[in-house]
């Protein structure tokens, strides 16, 4: 980097910093990239395997393709919707809830029902957060 003598010798080291963090950043997401793509093949194959595809596995793929969506969506803007992550966790909480066999107590139905009812609201409350109080133009998602 040529000095221009425009830029304070304080915000140099700053600079350099901030382009070291956004590099891990950038390897960060490479790797869980990389790990939901060994982890989507894998379940296909494991689908191949036993020759049929039930629900549950359905939604395994959709939510790996949501966290493909998250990398990427993080990747272009730099930032994360609140959102996707909640929407993640209800897809993974309803397919916990047809795997698990020892959910089968109404209880634990119940509780399965109430945690995708509480992240529902929670999404609900980011978007009419989002309505009645919009980010100004630098801070958009």
């Amino acid at each position: 980097m040529v000095d221009d003598g425009k830029t304070p010798a304080l915000a140099r080291p700053v600079h350099t910093v901030g382009q070291a963090i956004r590099l891990l950043e950038r390897a960060g997401l490479m790797v869980i990239l990389a790990a939901t793509l060994v982890a989507m093949v894998a379940e296909v194959l494991h689908m191949l395997g036993k020759g049929k595809v039930d629900i549950p596995d359905l939604l395994l793929l959709f939510m790996y393709l949501e966290m493909v969506a998250l990398v990427g969506m993080y990747w272009s803007k730099g930032k994360m919707s609140v959102r996707m992550p909640l929407y993640i966790a209800m897809v993974g909480v309803a397919r916990h809830m047809m795997t698990d066999t020892s959910l089968a107590a109404p209880w634990a139905l119940l509780a399965g029902a109430g945690a995708i009812l509480v992240l529902a609201a929670a999404v609900l409350v980011v978007r009419y957060g989002h309505t009645r109080f919009p980010y100004g133009q630098d801070e958009a998602i």
